[in-house]
């Protein structure tokens, strides 16, 4: 099979097992990184990284995925899916063996930015080709089981740092194999590749002129849910919880991140989704000053608290897409994507930065006061873009979609949802 044909979408039998070895790859894959995630933040404590180089390492991720914005959908039009995948995987696979091999702050800055941009162009590539495969008549089922996977892959491998030791080599050997096996269903796959993308052109500014609200909210959620991926095992561990603990607690945060999505996905297809969003802000921002003032004193508080930050914090990004989507019309949807996707990015590479700092010059339970500060200040901005644009009306509304991954693509299940773009 060439890796670039492309087919109209399969039926039957032959659609299913297609759809089965791209959701393989994808599970094997959020394996992997939220694995490395965690492990880097651990394993720079422990070797002594200043608080800085740690906040950096995670800038340095982010901008790697804001570049992929750029840079992957030329690279999938260049070279095809497949090709793309394999070339993703295998930096993603060195990156991490370099992090091992040369414990040095400047070298893991140069990994984590390498990595950054090999896990957008991994996410870019199966969530586009998984969006051309969906139906209208399995759509909810598809993406149910592709959300499942994303938490079980993600909450369970937390759990091999402890088993497998943050300090031995094995741990970072794991991640490298998983980066490897992802590449094994979906290369072996009998689907033909879907057709490449034509264009993904950035229009920041017609986007904001489009959303404030949803430019502001996932900068927003960049500053505040990407800190907590890369400095939330710094706080947890010098607040006194050990490594099988940290595993724990962000574990705790990622399933409390899917416990209410579809509560206030519901609910925000019904009313206003500005009072959504500020009712999952305020919650967000009250989980973050719980932590500041629990934070070391009981394990068991440490862990509720992090479930309910996860439970407020995460679905705020898919109610941000999911708001501007409201306003966009059919030649918006491209720039659309790339914009909120990289005013994410834009945040989470400033955010760990402004965390680290925070945690030096304080104390590390004011971490979650900075995220508490940040929700704040999102709650005001959004009463204040309350007053000056009505909420649409039910009938102009797209249905929510959760996410709780980010890729340049994902406003294509969007553009479906609306009966904008054909199924294929």
């Amino acid at each position: 099979m060439s890796d670039s044909t492309a087919g109209t979408a399969p039926s039957g039998r032959s659609e299913i097992s297609g759809l089965v070895t791209l959701i393989l790859s994808a599970g094997i894959l959020l394996a992997g990184n939220g694995l490395q995630v965690t492990l880097v933040s651990v394993r720079a404590n422990i070797e002594g990284f200043p608080g800085l180089f740690i906040g950096a390492m995670g800038t340095a991720y982010y901008l790697g995925f804001a570049v992929a914005c750029f840079l992957v959908a030329r690279l999938i039009a260049r070279a095809g899916h497949i090709r793309v995948f394999a070339a993703m995987s295998a930096v993603g696979a060195i990156a991490t063996l370099v992090l091992v091999m040369w414990i040095d702050p400047y070298a893991w800055l140069v990994a984590r930015a390498a990595t950054g941009f090999a896990f957008a162009g991994l996410l870019t590539v199966i969530e586009s080709w998984l969006n051309s495969r969906v139906t209208s008549t399995n759509r909810a089922r598809v993406f149910s089981v592709y959300r499942i996977v994303d938490l079980g892959a993600v909450t369970g491998a937390q759990f091999l740092m402890p088993i497998l030791g943050a300090e031995t080599f094995a741990v970072f050997g794991v991640v490298a194999i998983f980066y490897c096996l992802s590449l094994i269903p979906i290369s072996l796959s009998r689907q033909n590749s879907p057709p490449p993308p034509k264009n993904l052109n950035l229009n920041p500014r017609r986007i904001w002129m489009l959303s404030p609200l949803a430019c502001v909210g996932c900068l927003t959620i960049g500053l505040t849910n990407g800190s907590f991926r890369i400095m939330g095992p710094v706080y947890a561990q010098q607040t006194g919880l050990a490594v099988d603990q940290v595993a724990f607690f962000i574990s705790s945060g990622i399933v409390g991140g899917a416990f209410l999505q579809y509560p206030f996905g519901w609910l925000s297809d019904r009313f206003d989704r500005r009072k959504i969003i500020i009712l999952a802000t305020l919650g967000a921002t009250l989980a973050g000053l719980f932590l500041t003032f629990t934070g070391g004193s009981d394990p068991a508080l440490t862990y509720l608290g992090a479930f309910l930050f996860g439970a407020f914090a995460i679905p705020l990004y898919s109610l941000s897409v999911a708001h501007a989507n409201d306003f966009a019309g059919p030649e918006d949807y491209v720039a659309l994507s790339a914009t909120m996707t990289l005013s994410f990015a834009i945040g989470a590479a400033v955010g760990p930065a402004i965390a680290a700092e925070v945690i030096r010059l304080t104390d590390p339970r004011y971490f979650f006061a900075y995220t508490s500060a940040v929700h704040g200040a999102f709650i005001l901005f959004t009463l204040f873009r309350m007053t000056r644009r009505k909420s649409p009306e039910a009938g102009q509304k797209g249905r929510y979609t959760p996410l709780l991954r980010t890729s340049p693509l994902h406003i294509r299940v969007f553009k479906r949802l609306k009966g904008e773009e054909p199924h294929g």
